[in-house]
């Protein structure tokens, strides 16, 4: 069965970029019928951030994507906290260390920094790897009474990397991938805490949970020949990788940060972590932003950009991942959610939070019939109480609109909209009554529709004008129109 992770650092809020990541995940196992396991890799015990794992798990549930494994779900494969498996890292370093594919390395902080700096010096990138591991403090270099000896203090085991070999890993998205032996340090496997690396844990965790492709972001893409060699140390079959794209500044180069959004004013993160808003509070749909992210960096061959959660999971395909990086753009991400509400129903609109937060005070009816009308005109979920203000009162007079329309004698048309509701003639039989006598009096449509919007609205925008007169009723109606009536008389006598 093939099992992929989703393996994060809790080290705050998960970014779009670590959704994304997670969404291509997600469908992959769905696609190929197999699991999908969330994994916290929290070796970086320093740079912990309370609370993101939970931010992290509730992202992924917003979106619809609940793990099949993991620390808030179980699972017969973990524990699924890299904190919690350091014996498991113990039983397996002494492995290679006993298969001589590792060593311990006692270099102090200082003279690391020395080699370092005389190597900035020279011009030249720092490594420590076989071409120079003899000059340092190992146990490659040292007899077995000072290796003992050493252990008692602070030390580090490094992966032993023989030179004069090329590494080949074939990437799914890439191609293969080569790299020479001589061009590799001996990355360091266990820090000095008795805590894993990256590189180590994550292919220890993925050999033993049974892992079938790492999905991951390509800039993981450099560290693939040292896993690589770790598999090759362990004998043990390495699964099939994918390196995605980065997603990239709206402007500019280099990948979304943060500081991208709140330079120009929207979200990187999917929920709200402390003072930062997400996407969920900015009013976007959860369908809407998987779909939209889900575009950066992967295209179905269709034509069609629209696509929910469960029709991905049978579009999705390793073959529409692209190699070059997505530009994020937040005016399309606002438009695919435009699409995703006009697809719902009044009904649907109906149940979600926004809507009932906004139509609390209205009728069934009225809910039903202002959701009908604005759905067209909402990009977010938060345009909700922007266009449901008219239903409560009207703008302020648009004075400028009413400046042109004096020459063209609005009254007169407010007049006849006063004396028709007066009479108590329902407000669904106004247009066709108000239409027809402006056709005999030769009064534009424009201006009939310009004098009414003005006084029942305030301002010449919004959606269907009878719509709206429907459903603030007769009496509101009524009264909203008198007012402007009496506003416009006295910007004449003025």
């Amino acid at each position: 069965m093939e099992r992929v992770r989703f393996a994060p650092s809790p080290t705050g809020p998960l970014h779009i970029g670590g959704l994304r990541t997670a969404i291509f995940n997600y469908l992959y196992a769905r696609k190929h019928k197999g699991a999908f396991i969330l994994r916290v890799e929290d070796t970086d015990l320093n740079r912990y951030v309370e609370g993101s794992e939970r931010y992290i798990q509730e992202s992924l549930e917003w979106c619809g994507m609940v793990p099949d494994e993991g620390p808030f779900n179980g699972g017969s494969l973990g524990p699924y906290r890299q904190s919690e498996r350091k014996s498991i890292y113990l039983e397996y370093i002494q492995i290679l260390l006993a298969k001589g594919k590792a060593y311990y390395a006692f270099d102090s902080t200082d003279e690391l920094s020395a080699a370092r700096s005389l190597a900035e010096l020279q011009g030249e990138t720092f490594r420590y790897g076989a071409h120079n591991r003899a000059n340092f403090v190992n146990s490659l270099t040292l007899n077995e009474n000072e290796i003992e000896e050493r252990k008692k203090g602070d030390y580090v085991i490094r992966l032993k990397v023989d030179p004069g070999a090329i590494i080949s890993v074939f990437d799914e998205v890439r191609g293969t991938v080569s790299v020479a032996t001589d061009e590799l340090d001996d990355k360091v496997l266990m820090k000095s805490d008795g805590m894993p690396t990256y590189h180590f844990a994550n292919v220890v965790d993925d050999y033993l949970m049974k892992i079938t492709c790492v999905i991951r972001g390509e800039e993981w893409l450099p560290s693939l020949p040292h896993h690589q060699l770790l598999y090759n140390a362990f004998d043990w079959k390495s699964p099939k990788f994918m390196h995605l794209p980065l997603i990239l500044k709206p402007n500019g180069k280099g990948k979304l940060s943060k500081r991208d959004g709140d330079k120009d004013g929207f979200p990187v993160f999917p929920l709200q972590w402390k003072d930062n808003v997400g996407f969920k509070e900015k009013g976007f749909l959860p369908e809407s932003m998987v779909n939209y992210l889900v575009l950066l960096g992967w295209n179905s061959g269709k034509e069609d950009e629209f696509f929910t959660l469960s029709e991905l999971e049978g579009l999705f395909s390793v073959s529409g991942v692209q190699k070059g990086g997505a530009r994020f753009d937040y005016e399309k991400a606002r438009w695919i959610n435009h699409q995703h509400l006009l697809k719902k129903t009044p009904q649907e609109l109906l149940t979600l939070e926004a809507f009932k937060l906004a139509l609390n005070n209205f009728s069934f009816d009225q809910k039903f019939k202002i959701a009908t009308i604005i759905k067209d005109r909402l990009y977010t979920l938060d345009d909700i109480q922007e266009e449901v203000k008219i239903f409560n009162t009207p703008y302020p007079f648009d004075n400028d609109a009413i400046e042109k329309l004096l020459p063209k004698n609005p009254l007169q048309v407010l007049q006849k909209a006063e004396s028709i509701l007066n009479s108590g003639e329902h407000t669904v039989a106004l247009k066709e009554t108000l239409l027809d006598w402006a056709k005999k009096q030769s009064i534009s449509v424009g201006v009939l529709m310009q004098s009414l919007r003005i006084a029942l609205v305030g301002k010449l925008t919004g959606p269907d004008l009878f719509d709206i007169i429907e459903i603030l009723g007769n009496s509101v109606s009524l009264l909203r129109i008198k007012n402007a009536i009496s506003y416009i008389n006295l910007k004449q006598k003025s």
